[in-house]
């Protein structure tokens, strides 16, 4: 038994590599796809969504540098990650206030569909990230949170679109994207300075 803990704890941070980087290439895959989808029916919640999985996908990268670093490099860089998680609120004020002045509400199949994509994608990630969510204290803790709770807004997006099936308006989209930015603006404070105070948790490795 001592000698399977021995391993385990030799190949963690091996697997948490592939996964991590896994995470990363696929986020930022989803990203172009909800980008393009939202600049062709002009959806403020797909476009807030799809620099949320940007960021998500930096997050995820820096995670791979950050795991050679110590427990307290890693905290500091929990720290400023909460910075980088204001970023696609403002984005998305911006994209929303234009909306607002031309209130065309976007097609919802498209609308709906993508955000389904979405759903699929963060909850594969958040299924990937649970084994290794206390991994490496705040970090890989803060890209588990981001992934899960992603999931709730792409809920409101499908939401929203099936709404606009039968209410052609812009208004469930553009309060979809707006609640999208409030909830990432509100994360910054809340998960990455709550997982910055954790310390990872270690398994003690009895000698012989």
């Amino acid at each position: 038994m001592r000698v399977f803990d021995k391993v385990v704890m030799q190949q963690a941070p091996v697997n948490l590599r592939h996964v991590v980087r896994f995470v990363a290439i696929l986020n930022l895959a989803y990203f172009g796809i909800e980008f393009a989808v939202a600049l062709a029916i002009g959806s403020v919640s797909l476009f807030a969504d799809s620099i949320d999985f940007l960021e998500d996908a930096s997050v995820n990268f820096l995670i791979l540098v950050a795991l050679a670093w110590s427990v307290p490099r890693r905290a500091r860089l929990g720290m400023a990650l909460a910075g980088i998680l204001f970023v696609p609120g403002l984005a998305t004020v911006w994209t929303a206030w234009h909306k607002f002045l031309i209130p065309v509400p976007p097609a919802p199949v498209p609308l709906s569909l993508t955000g389904l994509g979405a759903l699929a994608v963060n909850l594969l990630c958040a299924l990937m990230l649970t084994r290794y969510r206390n991994h490496a204290g705040s970090l890989t803790r803060a890209a588990f949170l981001s992934a899960r709770n992603d999931a709730l807004a792409n809920l409101a997006i499908i939401g929203a679109g099936l709404f606009t099936v039968y209410h052609r308006s812009a208004w469930p989209d553009l309060i979809v994207g707006l609640g999208i930015a409030l909830m990432k603006c509100g994360r910054g404070q809340g998960d990455i300075h709550d997982g910055a105070g954790r310390k990872p948790r270690t398994r003690s490795v009895n000698p012989g």
